[in-house]
């Protein structure tokens, strides 16, 4: 089955596709974006995503289903076992299943990326596209921010804080870090409100805010349930897709395919098309087109939080109680990159959650490291687009970031017993994180802890980098067009060069802005 032919097709309607396909479409392009999950209006979202709390749908098996990719699974370390990772699925992406944090990366990330070959990325190029897309309810009227844009922006006034949130706040600012109101400012450092992309207390997705009013657009199409096997040749040239749907393979045909499945399954579907590191192709005898290192430089911000047992005023009143509001941008050495780490609160321990049967309540203080130098990797297991890929992120696999995160954790254990953490707080921190006190004062122990401990934050970069198209870990020039072949582009953040400091969302976002506005 073939098409008569689209001007894009875009592959993924997360973040980065739905902004994509749907600024594309507003030029006049005939956009065809195909998601592998269910398309689904606004008012069919199950309503355990709209909450402010994340955890609430995490917790409800009903609402995670079809949603979240299933058998999707990564080690975290190479000491850690296999577990899953959550990517959200259908139209929305993970925009729909995450925490909903609204945060843009320091400009300085974007100056990194310059410097490693990504011209056209500089902060002055991406500033504009992060004020286009956002509805910023604070500070919208800043020469740097954005109002009316189609993602809100909103901050929890302290007065509806946890008690975690305000121990976080309060315990940084006294031990001397700067308050900074708006985190998104261009050089913000120190204690924040988190921002969220929530409007009347409710999750507004890339579906919500790109899709929905859209649809009606007579140059997009939108098809979902259509899973992407590979990208189509003719010669050295892409020419379109080919995916099943309802039980059969179609293939359609465009003038530019452009892969924004994410982190996980862009770099799977240019695998399954012969490009990617040749060795590992010819093992599950896909024929090589173009030999990347496509699937290699994978990261994620690895995190370590110390457990706060907590008295019954501090503990969330409902289970709609957002789960977390405060940030700490900081930097941990005279020697390390500003702002290289982060401090969050989490007025619930979500892995704790399961003890709740024992009526104690627990949050937590988090500390993650925001800038890092480990890089995983991410294989096919087969050439069946039904199989997930074997992901290992290898997470503190480079000792400066063990360095750097046992300082995160040391300075995160100080602000847990400060006088102003210790007000909502029950019994010891000691016996509440025994491993970790006992790993605390030896550095081989800690590390051997924070190997074994450490989990990510969901913000997976990085499977195919972009850069100058003479380094050797490139995959995507700074057009975000595959080396080696013409028409087919990667526009996601797995083409960040390096995983930024801050939540990934609102990157992608933006990723999808400014290459829509690029596409020839």
């Amino acid at each position: 089955m073939t098409s008569n032919g689209w001007d894009v097709i875009v592959v993924g309607a997360g973040s980065a596709g739905a902004a994509l396909a749907v600024r594309s479409a507003e030029k006049g392009k005939r956009v065809l974006l195909l998601e592998s999950g269910p398309d689904y209006r606004s008012a069919q979202m199950h309503e355990a995503w709209r909450s402010p709390n994340p955890a609430v749908a995490l917790m409800d098996p009903t609402a995670a289903e079809g949603l979240v990719w299933t058998g999707l699974n990564s080690s975290r370390t190479d000491r850690q076992q296999q577990a899953p990772y959550w990517r959200g699925r259908g139209v929305g992406g993970s925009s729909s299943v995450n925490g909903q944090i609204a945060i843009r990366p320091p400009m300085a990330d974007f100056e990194d990326w310059v410097a490693l070959g990504c011209s056209g990325w500089a902060p002055d190029d991406v500033l504009p596209y992060f004020a286009k897309l956002e509805d910023d309810e604070d500070f919208g009227d800043e020469a740097y921010h954005g109002r009316g844009g189609p993602t809100p922006i909103y901050r929890t006034p302290r007065s509806r804080w946890g008690g975690v949130d305000i121990a976080l706040a309060d315990s940084a600012l006294a031990a001397g870090f700067s308050w900074a109101p708006d985190v998104n400012a261009p050089s913000a450092t120190g204690v924040s409100p988190y921002p969220i992309n929530s409007r009347d207390g409710r999750r507004v997705s890339v579906n919500d805010a790109y899709l929905e009013g859209t649809r009606e657009l007579g140059t997009l199409t939108i098809r979902g349930d259509a899973l992407v096997d590979r990208v189509v040749f003719d010669g050295d040239r892409a020419t379109g897709v080919r995916f099943v749907a309802d039980g059969a393979t179609v293939t359609e045909h465009a003038d530019t395919v452009v892969l924004s499945a994410g982190v996980i399954h862009s770099p799977g579907i240019l695998m399954r098309s012969g490009i990617g590191p040749a060795a590992h192709l010819r093992s599950l005898g896909v024929e090589v087109r173009q030999d990347l290192p496509v699937g290699r430089g994978m990261q994620d911000h690895p995190m370590a939080m110390v457990s706060l047992p907590l008295t019954d005023e501090a503990a969330v009143a409902t289970p709609n109680d957002r789960h977390t509001n405060v940030c700490v941008r900081w930097t941990s050495g005279a020697d390390a990159p500003v702002n290289d780490l982060m401090f969050v609160s989490m007025n619930q321990n979500v892995l704790s959650m399961a003890n709740a049967s024992t009526g104690t309540a627990s949050g937590a203080f988090g500390v993650w490291l925001n800038q890092n130098h480990s890089r995983g990797v991410l294989t096919l297991t087969s050439t069946d687009p039904m199989d997930q890929p074997l992901v290992r992120q290898r997470m503190l696999s480079d000792e400066r970031d063990l360095a750097r995160l046992r300082e995160g954790v040391r300075t995160l254990v100080d602000l847990a017993r400060r006088p102003e953490t210790a007000a909502i707080t029950r019994g010891s921190l000691e016996s509440a994180n025994p491993d970790l006190f006992a790993a605390l004062d030896d550095d081989g122990a800690l590390d051997d802890h924070l190997m074994a401990t450490v989990s990510d934050a969901q913000h997976g970069t990085s499977t195919c980098r972009m850069g100058s198209p003479d380094a050797a870990d490139t995959v995507v020039d700074p057009a975000c067009r595959v080396l080696g072949v013409d028409g087919l582009r990667v526009v996601d953040a797995s083409i960040f060069p390096l995983v930024p400091r801050a939540n990934t969302n609102l990157a992608a976002i933006m990723t999808g802005e400014l290459m829509a506005d690029r596409l020839d």
